[in-house]
């Protein structure tokens, strides 16, 4: 995606699912309905997680629509918007990706060398807040984020 550069204390970081699984793809949107993809298995195994009766997946919706209105104001796509953000940390290296096809790896690599202002920032920010998580579930251990607490953790000072 871009030159690889050390981080913090000379040690990098690879950010895991920068588009939340999909939900930050564009694929799920307020209204639309949300159909699984992938084999039968998969789809019964993750059935629940796109179950938008769900309380949090409603709330994951409702962060993907702010998000993807934030982007189209900023003039991106919300694909180029979520990597932009993961990979703009000064000790992220490079984001793990899962293209599926060449057009998802061609907006995969659109945000390179895009830099979101500060105000797109604080609107990320207000979206959802430094060290929240919308749904713990997602967090795979099932207990909060107490490390991304402190808001430098996850946007350097400025």
């Amino acid at each position: 995606m871009r030159r690889l550069r050390a981080g913090v204390a000379g040690m990098g970081v690879l950010t895991f699912r920068p588009l939340e699984a999909g939900w930050l793809s564009g694929k799920y949107r307020k209204g639309r309905e949300i159909a699984p993809s992938g084999s039968q298995a998969r789809r019964q195994r993750f059935a629940a997680a796109l179950d938008a009766s769900n309380p949090t997946n409603a709330a994951k919706l409702d962060a993907a629509e702010a998000l993807a209105q934030l982007a189209e104001e900023a003039g991106l796509t919300l694909v180029q918007l979520a990597i932009a953000f993961a990979v703009r940390h000064p000790a992220v290296t490079s984001a793990i990706v899962g293209p599926r096809t060449m057009e998802h790896l061609d907006g995969y690599l659109a945000p390179d060398g895009v830099e979101l202002s500060e105000d797109v920032l604080d609107r990320i920010d207000e979206i959802l807040p430094p060290g929240h998580t919308v749904n713990v579930a997602d967090n795979m251990w099932h207990t909060s984020t107490t490390a991304l607490e402190a808001a430098p953790r996850r946007r350097p000072a400025r």
